[in-house]
C-alpha cells in the first residue's frame, strides 16, 4: 500500500517497467485490458507474465468488456487474478453469473454523466463488490473507459447511497487533489492520466501522481 490513505489503481500496464513503477510507488490495484479495441489490450499469457512481480504486493484486476464465459475462462485460468473488472453494460444477472463461476469478486464499472446515470445501480448493490464510475465516453469512441474525460464530481459528493466504489475517468497529477476534496473518495484508478500516449505509460507520469496522491490525502 502507498503511504497514503488512498487506493490507487493502475490500469492497462503493459511493460515491466511500468509494473515495476507502480509497485514501487504503493498501488494497492493494478489491472490489465482484455479488450482488443483498446491500445491497452493485452494477451492472458502476457498479463500473467507481468502480473507475477505484483502477487502478494498489489490486487490483480482483470478488465473485460462484455466477455462471454470462454474468454473469461482463459483469464481467469491463465492470470489467475484477485478481482474481475466488469467494464460492459453486463446485466446483473449477468455479474451474479459470473461472481459464482469463477468465485471471485467483481467490480463493476458504470459510465456516468449526469445524476441520473446513477439509477441504475441499485439492483447490483446485492451483488457486485465494488463499484467503478467512470466518465461516459466521447461521442464515437470505441473505449468505455481510457478516454481521458472525467465526469463532474460534484455528483458523487451527492450521493451517500453508493457504498464502496473507485472513482475515475481524467485523472491526473494536476487534477487529483480537487477530485478526492470534491468527491471523498478514498479508492482512485487511472489509466490515461499517466500516459504520453494511448496505451504508453509514461514513468515519470506515473511518479508524479502517486506524489500528488500522497499530498492531497495529506490534506484530507
Amino acid at each position: 500500500m502507498s503511504s497514503s490513505a488512498i487506493e490507487v489503481k493502475i490500469c492497462g500496464l503493459k511493460t515491466p517497467e511500468a509494473v515495476e513503477t507502480v509497485l514501487k510507488n504503493g498501488a494497492s490495484h493494478i489491472g490489465f485490458i482484455f479488450f482488443p479495441k483498446s491500445p491497452r489490450h493485452v494477451e492472458p499469457e502476457q498479463a500473467a507474465k507481468l502480473a507475477s512481480a505484483a502477487r502478494g504486493k498489489a490486487k490483480i484486476v482483470a478488465v473485460t468488456v462484455n466477455a462471454d464465459d470462454a474468454q473469461l475462462d482463459e483469464i481467469v485460468a491463465v492470470l489467475q487474478p484477485d478481482i474481475l473488472q466488469l467494464h460492459g453494460n453486463e446485466t446483473p444477472e449477468r455479474v451474479s453469473q459470473v461472481k459464482q463461476r469463477y468465485n471471485l469478486p467483481v467490480m463493476k464499472a458504470f459510465s456516468i454523466r449526469e445524476n441520473s446515470d446513477f439509477d441504475v445501480v441499485a439492483p447490483y448493490q446485492s451483488i457486485a463488490d465494488r463499484f467503478l464510475f467512470d466518465a461516459k465516453a466521447p461521442k464515437g469512441s470505441d473505449l468505455p473507459g481510457g478516454n481521458g474525460v472525467s465526469f463532474d464530481w460534484n455528483l458523487l459528493n451527492a450521493r451517500q447511497d453508493l457504498g464502496n466504489y473507485m472513482l475515475s475517468g481524467g485523472l491526473n497529477a494536476e487534477n487529483i487533489n480537487v477530485a478526492l476534496a470534491k468527491t471523498g473518495s478514498f479508492a482512485i484508478d487511472i489509466s490515461s492520466g499517466v500516459e504520453s500516449e494511448p496505451g504508453k505509460k509514461d514513468l515519470h507520469l506515473i511518479d508524479a501522481f502517486f506524489a500528488a496522491v500522497r499530498e492531497a490525502s495529506n490534506t484530507k
